[in-house]
């Protein structure tokens, strides 16, 4: 009976289970109940996956009424994937929080935070299995105005300031794709995504339609900021709260570029995108002026997170990339750098979290000789720095071999040369953290103790995924490929 519903409950439970956290008085429950939600999310994700890989897609009818009269969910391999990581992060990143909300968020404000942050995961999870296209911007809605919220509550003052400018960036975009999905309905009468993909082709010429391609593009490659339409990231992620940043960092961007592919692919069509839109050669330039871009500026922050948060920008610059290549190599590139990123850049970001947490501090200089004092913390960093850098046995020098084979096999082989340099310049910011905390010597009067096991035990939970899935690369890999097939409309 269970079994019959995971799209629903994958929504309704969480969605449900949010405000009961301001309910639960003291922030002990508020926390224990959110961390349960958040693992019984998780189940139900992997149960969707598992499904999916065996018994092939599947739509679930909400109130049983009929698509395109009533709204569907439709689970295939491309979404489910991104369920399970989003679901996976979520699940995490709670046990670590307890610790963290504590040291960084007033004690008034915790049940809100645990309140917003399931709000924000429903939100999410909504986005990526909804069949509806405007459901797409409602549930974009909730997990933004979430995120707004989560953000504010960083103990610096800039963190307001960066909130608002986030607000104000992402209410641009999801107006761009709120018109985008507005001018599809009124060309074809529908917002079933399935029957959108039918019904736009007939139209394809008009300049509706058009229109509203450029104004869903722009929008969401805002949300998933894209260079130069990142300028709201890097302040977002410097001055959260730890547990908010490793979140949104591993997740919100991600499900942003499932977005794009599912409406690029499946619903405008990949003949439309590509040949009659030269989105090929937009999104190329754009990636590898990201990735380069901001690599650079991260090189030059002093501030870890912010340092971090610029890198993102230049690993969604990698993820893009792969879909310029319009091929199942690349599409199977850009989704397997979905998962393996999430993976590194959740870790990295909780160690920062774990450095905060004892010293107060995630700039550079406060951070010397803190290897020393925080020796498993700071290992873990290393080790998910590795795998940024693309170094063999991480998840990321598997992203980086397929996306360079991909890149070969379109016979971009420039470009494969300078994703090769681009990951030179991760090995430079990547080191100046490794250098002030091993290689400088810190104010040894200061006692400063490792973080505590609750932050550890996540930390190294996605430490060894990122080493693990750098060895066993099945599971990631055959579904990422099954996925860019599905997306392509290629059987398997």
């Amino acid at each position: 009976m269970i079994a019959a519903h995971l799209p629903a409950l994958q929504i309704a439970i969480p969605l449900i289970a949010a405000p009961i956290c301001l309910l639960l008085r003291r922030e002990s429950l508020a926390w224990a109940w959110a961390t349960f939600i958040s693992w019984v999310v998780f189940a139900l994700a992997w149960m969707m996956l598992e499904k999916t890989l065996t018994g092939g897609a599947f739509n679930y009818e909400l109130g049983g009424w009929e698509a395109p009269w009533g709204i569907e969910y439709q689970v295939d391999a491309v979404n489910a994937f991104i369920l399970l990581i989003v679901a996976a992060i979520g699940a995490i990143v709670m046990p670590y929080a307890r610790a963290s909300v504590n040291r960084e968020i007033p004690e008034h404000k915790r049940g809100l935070f645990y309140t917003a942050y399931l709000l924000c995961l429903t939100g999410l999870l909504g986005i990526t299995i909804t069949g509806d296209a405007f459901n797409v911007f409602v549930f974009l809605e909730v997990s933004s105005l979430s995120s707004y919220a989560l953000i504010a509550m960083g103990r610096d003052p800039k963190a307001l300031t960066a909130a608002f400018q986030y607000l104000i960036m992402g209410t641009i975009g999801a107006t761009f794709i709120l018109i985008g999905i507005g001018l599809m309905y009124q060309m074809t009468g529908t917002l079933n995504m399935a029957d959108l993909a039918k019904r736009l082709p007939a139209v394809e010429d008009s300049r509706p339609v058009l229109a509203a391609f450029a104004f869903f593009i722009v929008g969401v490659c805002l949300k998933l900021a894209l260079f130069p339409l990142h300028l709201w990231l890097p302040n977002a992620y410097a001055y959260a709260p730890s547990v908010v940043t490793a979140f949104l960092a591993a997740t919100a961007t991600k499900v942003s570029v499932y977005v794009l592919y599912r409406f690029v692919f499946t619903i405008f069509g990949q003949s439309f995108s590509f040949d009659v839109i030269p989105l090929e050669s937009i999104l190329l330039v754009l990636s590898l002026a990201g990735i380069f871009a901001a690599s650079t500026v991260a090189i030059f922050q002093t501030n870890v997170k912010r340092l971090l948060a610029y890198s993102s920008v230049a690993q969604i610059g990698y993820i893009m990339l792969g879909v310029a290549l319009v091929t199942v190599a690349g599409l199977t590139a850009s989704i397997l750098h979905i998962f393996n990123h999430a993976i590194m850049k959740g870790a990295l970001f909780l160690c920062m979290g774990a450095v905060y947490y004892q010293i107060g501090s995630v700039k550079i200089e406060d951070m010397n000789g803190i290897g020393k004092k925080m020796p498993f913390t700071m290992f873990a960093f290393v080790i998910a720095g590795l795998g940024l850098i693309g170094v063999p046995l991480t998840v990321g020098f598997i992203s980086k071999w397929y996306l360079i084979t991909a890149v070969l096999e379109r016979g971009w082989w420039p470009v494969a040369v300078l994703i090769l340099l681009s990951s030179l310049l991760a090995v430079i910011y990547i080191w100046r953290v490794v250098e002030a905390a091993y290689f400088k010597s810190g104010d040894d009067e200061v006692v400063v103790e490792e973080a505590p096991l609750s932050m550890l035990i996540p930390i190294y939970v996605l430490t060894g995924a990122s080493v693990y899935f750098g060895i066993e690369t099945s599971l990631p890999v055959e579904t990422a490929a099954e996925a860019a097939r599905q997306l392509l409309g290629i059987g398997g």
